[in-house]
This record gives C-alpha cells, sequence and structure tokens, in this order.
C-alpha cells in the first residue's frame, strides 16, 4: 500500500513542487491551502493524469484553526488510515517597519507559520506513535536564524519552528518519528513578487550561488529527508545557495 503524505501550502510554489515529488515517490497525498482552491485541484487532476495510482484529498481553509486541522485529520484518516509523512509548508509573510505592523498582521503570520505547526502535528501524531513511525518535515527560511530586516514578524515565526522542530525532535524520538525542518534560503516563489527586477537582481548577486533557489530543490532535499533513517533527526538543513 502506499505511504500517505499530509502537505499544507500546497496549491503553488514549495508546496505545489514537493507534492508533485511526493506523487512520484508514490505517496498518496491529503493537500490543503488556504485560498487558491482552483489551483489545488488543478495540481491534483495533473498529478491524477500521470500518476494514475495516486489517492487525492483536497480541501482548502485555514490551516491555523483547530476546527479545519481536525477536520482534515478525520478526513485523512477516513480515506488513507494514519498518515506517514506530515510537511508543515504553509507560510505567509509582511514586510514593513514593525512600528507599522498591526497586532491583527502579527497574529496572522504567527498563526499561519508557527500555530499551525502546533495544531498539525498535535492532530496527525498520535496516528504516528501508534504505528511507531513517521516524519515531520517543517519548512523554515534562513530568517529563522538570521533574521530580516523589515520581516521581523516572519523571522521570529521562523526562529519558533527551528525551535519546535528541536524540541519535538527530542520529544517523539523514542517513538520512531523524525522532526526535521528545511532552512530555505531565496526560493523563486510569489512570495518574493513584492521585489522589483533590480531588487532580484541585487539580492543574487548576494548569494554565492548566484542565483534564487527553486521550489523544485526544495522538493528533492524533502524526497532525500525522506529516504533516510530516523536517526537523522531534530535538525536544520539549509538549501540556500551558499546564502547563509
Amino acid at each position: 500500500m502506499n505511504k500517505t503524505a499530509f502537505v499544507t501550502g500546497a496549491s503553488r510554489g514549495i508546496g505545489r513542487a514537493i507534492a508533485i515529488r511526493l506523487a512520484e515517490a508514490g505517496y498518496n497525498l491529503s493537500l490543503v491551502c488556504e485560498k487558491r482552491e482552483p489551483l489545488l485541484n488543478n495540481l491534483a487532476h495533473n498529478i491524477r493524469s500521470e500518476h494514475p495510482n495516486t489517492r487525492i484529498l483536497t480541501a482548502s481553509g485555514d490551516i491555523s484553526s483547530p476546527e479545519f486541522v481536525e477536520e482534515m485529520r478525520e478526513r485523512t484518516e477516513e480515506n488513507f488510515g494514519a498518515i506517514d509523512v506530515l510537511i508543515n509548508n504553509a507560510g505567509i509573510s509582511y514586510v514593513g517597519l514593525l512600528t507599522d505592523m498591526s497586532v491583527e498582521d502579527w497574529d496572522r503570520v504567527m498563526n499561519v507559520n508557527l500555530r499551525s505547526c502546533f495544531l498539525t502535528s498535535k492532530a496527525f501524531l498520535p496516528g504516528m506513535i501508534n504505528k511507531k513511525s513517521g516524519k515531520i518535515i517543517n519548512i523554515s527560511s534562513i530568517w529563522g536564524q538570521a533574521g530580516a530586516s523589515c520581516e521581523v514578524c516572519y523571522s521570529a515565526s521562523k526562529g519558533g519552528m527551528d525551535s519546535f522542530t528541536k524540541a519535538l525532535a527530542k520529544e517523539v524520538a523514542p517513538s520512531g518519528i523524525s522532526v526535521n525542518a528545511i532552512s530555505c534560503g531565496v526560493i523563486d516563489t510569489d512570495m518574493n513578487d513584492n521585489l522589483s527586477d533590480e531588487e532580484k537582481a541585487l539580492l543574487a548577486e548576494e548569494i554565492p550561488a548566484g542565483r534564487f533557489g527553486k521550489p523544485d530543490e526544495v522538493a528533492k532535499a524533502v524526497i532525500t529527508l525522506l529516504n533516510t533513517d530516523n536517526y537523522l533527526t531534530g535538525q536544520i538543513i539549509g538549501i540556500n545557495g551558499g546564502f547563509f
């Protein structure tokens, strides 16, 4: 039987690339996004066309909502049983001065980026613990370690994700479950659309590799982690072209 992966923020960018690679690797998929359900359904259609034996469940909703996460756990386990892989990829950013940021914006970034990891892990871990196996991979950012000016909240949320990863890895290692994070550098996704072409070119010059990363490069790293033994756990693995 195929293994099953639950992926958040799957409609585009890194999440979309991860879903495609997981399907190629033979996983059934439970995919969620917040607002872009047509894109998510298009992804599911394309995957089914390429991999007819892949079973896919899709839904849109607020991944920082306990009710939505519980609903998705129930639906996912009804269709596939306990999952084997949890990919916490959903993330949003806020670019601007901290003094200009509203409390509502702060809470929203923290909820989507960090609270969601707590909710999905809490929901799906019992099934993994019962099976004595499983992998959780959190998609983080170099700004969680280095910090980024005008992205204080985003940096704080990713720093929290890194600490969450290390602590949870210790907690669930006795149950045969690994927890790791991929710390992304500058990846060519919609999140960077706030930058002008000139700003992108200047930023690329600062990266030793001389370019932005590709979503598929992150997805390949996910597959590599899935193919490793669970003794590799609690690690923050950089995919950044030497930027940090």
